[in-house]
């Protein structure tokens, strides 16, 4: 990859994100600090055989830092040198969850200009938990919007935000067309548009 990018890969379990990050972070030629964002619980051991399959496909010259929470430090210690690749967003919304509206949008604006700041190239991988059904109880719609949101916001700053379905990666880039929350608001009923140009 170079010089510094941001890069975002996002798409539903099992779907080769993970996978394809790690690809990316081997190709951007930097040293390569994987930041896992889990807790660690050794009685959950379902969880626990997770990430040794991830432990197993790293290199071994990658370094391992384990940031629960307080992730912008992190980003912020990351050197022109590094590749940091955090994995993931959704686990480290997961940790953040018992924060209020207001802290919450706090966090997210810290992250974001961290992610400004730093000198180090950074690849998150996000998990796609909003294409199923809607979530039964609040927590869960709570951290899907979150999610959802975040990811969104983070795309604005990315330099590259790729979607990973069923072991193929589509660089949304080259292939999507950006929403402009702000165009859809001023467009109203009465405003004439071109369907299917792009804006």
């Amino acid at each position: 990859m170079g010089e510094k990018q941001t890069v975002i890969v996002t798409g539903p379990t099992r779907s080769g994100k993970s996978e394809w990050a790690e690809t990316l972070a081997q190709r951007s030629g930097q040293a390569v600090v994987y930041v896992a964002t889990s807790a660690v619980d050794p009685e959950d051991r379902e969880w626990q055989a997770r990430l040794e399959r991830h432990r197993q496909r790293r290199p071994g010259a990658w370094r391992l830092w384990e940031v629960p929470v307080g992730l912008s430090a992190a980003i912020l210690a990351g050197q022109v040198t590094d590749c940091l690749l955090v994995d993931s967003l959704g686990t480290w919304l997961a940790n953040e969850l018992g924060q209020d509206d207001a802290q919450w949008q706090e966090t997210v604006a810290d992250l974001i200009s961290s992610v400004k700041q730093t000198a180090a190239t950074v690849i998150f991988v996000a998990e796609e938990t909003g294409w199923g059904v809607v979530p039964a109880y609040p927590a869960g719609r709570q951290f899907r919007d979150r999610l959802g949101d975040l990811t969104r916001q983070l795309s604005t700053v990315a330099d590259g935000v790729y979607l990973v379905v069923a072991g193929y990666a589509m660089d949304l880039r080259q292939v999507g067309i950006a929403v402009d929350p702000m165009e859809a608001k001023s467009s109203g009923p009465n405003k004439p548009h071109a369907m299917g140009r792009e804006p």
